[in-house]
């Protein structure tokens, strides 16, 4: 199993929890972004800078996805290919993608850019918060125990 982040939009705390999880539990974690990042010097923990360009990150994702592996990405379009892929993915809130939810999530945030593109105003996420950040490693926990142990099939959901 890896984890891969879809990192340009993640989180630091989130990526700080990431970083102690995969030494805790020797799992491979390979942050995907167009920018510059710093990550700690652990052979464990690798980045892989992509050119700019819409979905690239997600692209790279992709063509590597192994269906053990977990994806951490806040891109419902990405979340629903890891998922049709039979991987995992989770986003900095703890939410878990599945089967079953991904697409009314994609439904509601088609509905939602159609709104913003017509002018409407809509606000956007709430702000991240403690609470979040403990939904986030306590979903990553449950995931990373549940597959050491064997118990969670590749394809959950």
């Amino acid at each position: 199993m890896k984890i891969w982040v879809d990192a340009d939009a993640c989180p630091v705390v989130i990526k700080e929890i990431l970083f102690k999880a995969a030494i805790r539990t020797q799992t491979p974690t390979i942050l995907v972004a167009n920018h510059s990042l710093s990550i700690p010097a652990n052979p464990l923990i690798q980045f892989m800078q992509v050119p700019g360009g819409f979905d690239v990150a997600d692209n790279k994702i992709m063509q590597q996805l192994a269906p053990e592996d977990l994806v951490i990405t806040q891109d419902i379009p990405l979340a629903a290919e890891v998922v049709a892929a039979g991987a995992l993915a989770i986003n900095p809130r703890g939410e878990l993608y599945t089967t079953s939810n991904i697409k009314a999530r994609l439904q509601m945030r088609d509905f939602m850019e159609s709104l913003r593109s017509s002018g409407v105003q809509t606000g956007g996420p709430a702000t991240f918060n403690q609470a979040d950040r403990q939904a986030f490693a306590n979903q990553l926990d449950r995931i990373l125990t549940q597959r050491k142990k064997g118990l969670l099939p590749p394809a959950a959901g």
